[in-house]
């Protein structure tokens, strides 16, 4: 039997290959942009961008927000890898295809991985748009990256060096930073009031669609994982609106600015973590 070809290396040395090519310098950190929080990837010093499309082994996002592209740069002067957009089960893909580029990122030699996402709140009075560290997750999308030898129980995949990073560049740039758990579901249709006040009983704080497949795949891969939710709208039965997707990317771009200075402010802490 022929073995199947690990396609996180061929990512990783497809994005190599480019980096090279253009005489940059490979990057020591990364960071995932979810819905509408893209444009932190424009503030990149001498950006080399990357469009998914000329990849062949990166799968290409369908989801409005998602730009689908690589852009490696400069933040802080930290050589810094922006993937602007990713895919999701609710497209089709396997955890495997999920979490490819992060896995890609642990075989180039990227040591520090920052996971950002729009989300659903789910505590009362908190305002809309805000920013949550994730603390911890749960789970409820039914698959793992994982294989049975890298299984590890009550291992969380969040890293304290990052996560004091992220709470250290709140206080410095005077961010609002809440805390809290975020549960992954599924999708991609949005939680009825029902399942809100079920996620609400476990102590969850946000919900989405995305991260925790990615967290535990950079946790497996030997990446510091941090996360950082743009909460853009409250749960179904919170408020009395419609969910609308085109509502969550305008939130993301309405606090746009203090997510790019929370990021600018970390990331020059991430370097030298090892």
């Amino acid at each position: 039997m022929t073995a199947t070809p690990d396609l996180a290396v061929s990512l990783s040395a497809e994005i190599a290959g480019r980096v090279i090519a253009a005489g940059g310098v490979a990057p020591r950190a990364a960071l995932v942009l979810g819905s509408g929080l893209g444009a932190f990837a424009d503030t990149l010093e001498d950006p080399l961008v990357i469009p998914f499309g000329e990849l062949q082994s990166m799968p290409k996002s369908t989801v409005p927000g998602h730009a689908g592209r690589f852009v490696i740069g400069r933040v802080g002067g930290v050589p810094t890898l922006c993937q602007q957009g990713r895919v999701h089960l609710y497209e089709g893909w396997s955890a495997e295809v999920v979490t490819r580029a992060v896995r890609a990122f642990g075989v180039m030699g990227i040591r520090s991985l920052i996971l950002t996402n729009a989300a659903g709140g789910l505590t009362p009075g908190w305002p809309v748009p805000c920013l949550m560290r994730i603390t911890d997750h749960v789970n409820m999308q039914g698959v793992t990256p994982l294989e049975p030898e890298q299984a590890e129980s009550g291992v969380s995949p969040y890293d304290e060096r990052v996560a004091a990073a992220l709470v250290r560049a709140a206080e410095e740039t005077g961010v609002a930073l809440r805390e809290g758990v975020y549960v992954g579901l599924p999708g991609p249709s949005y939680e009825s009031a029902a399942e809100i006040h079920m996620l609400q009983g476990l102590g969850a704080q946000a919900v989405g669609m995305s991260t925790v497949l990615e967290a535990t795949a950079g946790w497996a891969a030997g990446l510091r994982v941090g996360a950082v939710s743009c909460i853009t709208n409250p749960g179904a039965g919170i408020s009395a609106a419609p969910l609308d997707h085109g509502e969550v990317v305008e939130a993301g771009r309405a606090i746009a600015s203090d997510f790019a200075r929370l990021l600018a402010a970390t990331v020059p802490s991430l370097d030298g973590m090892g």
